[in-house]
């Protein structure tokens, strides 16, 4: 083997050290760039934990506050169809209120027309009974006028 002095070793090493190194330091930038791309994978893993989480909360926040919209919601509605109801049911009293007075107009209309129809009868049968008087009266001049007629004319022939 050959021997080398220390000048030529360094030498030797000093000119092999630059590429030993350059080697070194591509495959230490290769595991530090791993390192980084594992630490950052992780920052980003945990950030996608953290925003899952975040979005849950917002989500049952979300929920609760629909679930409580659709309890008001429903309240007023039921207190819609409750005034409704009211409302229909004032309405059906009004309305039998109407029909009741209307049927009471409309009996007491009849009694007045009933009993106009029985004045009515009664003028007729008054009107009937001057009638007859009349055609009494009326007989009764015809026949005195012919009584007296026949007796001035007997007079009138027995005078002369």
């Amino acid at each position: 083997m050959q021997e080398f002095s220390e000048e030529q070793l360094k030498q030797i090493i000093l000119s092999l050290l630059p590429e030993v190194l350059s080697q070194y330091l591509q495959e230490k930038e290769k595991e530090l760039k791993a390192i980084s791309l594992l630490e950052r994978l992780i920052r980003v893993e945990e950030e996608l934990k953290a925003l899952r989480e975040e979005m849950k909360v917002r989500f049952e926040a979300n929920d609760k506050r629909f679930e409580s919209l659709l309890r008001e919601m429903n309240a007023r509605f039921e207190a819609v169809l409750a005034e409704q109801r009211a409302l229909r049911e004032e309405m059906n009293a009004r309305f039998e209120a109407i029909d009741n007075r209307f049927e009471a107009l409309q009996r007491e209309m009849n009694a007045r027309f009933e009993a106009m129809d029985k004045r009515f009868e009664a003028m007729d049968k008054r009107f009937e009974a001057l009638e007859r008087r009349f055609n009494f009266m009326q007989w009764l001049i015809v026949v005195g006028f012919s009584f007296l007629a026949i007796l001035i004319t007997l007079f009138g022939f027995l005078k002369g």
